[in-house]
């Protein structure tokens, strides 16, 4: 156990002990900062044990039934944290923690195995045909989410501002924005087919470097079916629980340590609720697995931008005191925009080194600063 707990893919459960912390925390009303730090650290564990649980189903699942857990449970800590904050009425923490997602995953993630993996190898190769099908449809669902902002600046309305809490827009801007949701959710399940079916090669390509490595790492007993359940089911209480304690405690942390609800939630909600996944793509890249590496950082991006958002649009008209309306802020807009350009770009190549790396986290670095000045 001890060795599994100091093991790269057991090192987040060492953060157990915060779940009960926050818990702590939260009743005995010890304040907002540290039970907002101690939730904080707590979603990282139930996160991966819900990435585990969810890799062990698919694994016995096989690919096709396997790849539609993974897509629809690989975003979840995130898609729960964003309903409770929707449900508190944090519309703008919402909409940060979306945009911060996805530039989190194709500038950091993606920066991260370039230069971890770039270390010590002149250089790394991943298949171009996979990396431009996953960075297209994130460039057309991008495309897509800031059209509502453009209907807002063509009506003479202003884009919210970064310090905006909740700004309630006229019911043909939330129409427009529920339209485009329907229409990204229908290219999802497109694309969903499109990579699970009918070019389910792309997106599965051969490994042979590192093989040996992942037999080594994987040689524990597979779990079965129902303790993947069971182990599923308790991840998903707890990230609820973890998430409830966070997003209640936002507003006021945001006030006592002076950082914006949009910081906190572009930066922030945005790096912990993926902090699992983003820590396996740097594991694979540093095994010389450049290719699953892209798929998940930029994978991601794009599950976010067809599935998370829209998703969250069409519950807001049920949940929270009035629908989310898609229109998002200047430097919001500007980041992912530029996020996108430099994505695509970066992985035309098809090949990968460790001062590319460093270019992604620089610009990623540039704009995290800028969300902290605006």
């Amino acid at each position: 156990m001890r060795r599994f707990l100091l093991s790269s893919e057991g090192w987040p459960y060492l953060l157990v002990p915060f779940i009960a912390i926050a818990v702590i925390f939260e009743f005995a009303h010890v304040g907002a900062v540290p039970t907002f730090f101690a939730s904080t650290l707590g979603v990282i564990p139930t996160a991966a044990l819900m990435g585990r649980a969810t890799e062990e189903l698919s694994a016995r699942a096989g690919p096709g039934i396997g790849g539609l857990l993974n897509v629809t449970f690989g975003n979840a800590p995130e898609l729960i944290i964003a309903l409770f904050a929707l449900n508190a009425g944090l519309h703008e923490v919402v909409k940060a923690s979306l945009l911060g997602s996805i530039l989190g995953n194709a500038l950091l993630v993606l920066g991260a195995a370039a230069f971890v993996g770039g270390i010590g190898r002149d250089r790394q190769y991943f298949d171009r045909s996979a990396a431009a099908a996953q960075t297209t449809m994130l460039m057309l669902a991008v495309a897509a989410l800031v059209m509502p902002a453009i209907f807002v600046l063509d009506e003479g309305e202003g884009l919210p501002s970064p310090g905006a809490e909740i700004v309630d827009y006229n019911s043909t801007v939330e129409n427009l924005s529920l339209a485009v949701a329907a229409v990204l959710i229908l290219s999802y399940v497109a694309g969903l087919w499109f990579s699970l079916k009918t070019h389910r090669d792309l997106f599965n390509p051969s490994h042979e470097a590192g093989g040996a490595e992942d037999d080594e790492a994987h040689h524990e007993e597979p779990w079965t079916v129902r303790k993947a359940m069971v182990a599923l089911a308790i991840a998903g209480a707890a990230v609820g629980l973890m998430s409830e304690i966070l997003v209640d405690s936002i507003t006021e942390t945001a006030e006592q340590i002076a950082l914006s609800e949009f910081f906190i939630g572009a930066v922030v909600v945005a790096i912990v609720g993926n902090a699992a996944e983003h820590w396996v793509a740097v594991l694979v890249a540093a095994k010389d697995k450049m290719d699953l590496a892209v798929n998940i950082a930029i994978g991601s991006s794009a599950q976010i931008a067809l599935f998370v958002a829209p998703v969250l649009v069409v519950c807001s008209f049920f949940v929270g005191p009035h629908p989310l309306a898609l229109v998002f802020n200047a430097f919001e807009i500007g980041g992912v925009i530029l996020a996108v350009l430099i994505a695509s770009q970066v992985t035309s190549h098809g090949e990968s080194t460790w001062y590319m790396g460093v270019q992604l986290l620089a610009v990623y670095t540039v704009l995290g600063l800028a969300f902290l000045f605006a």
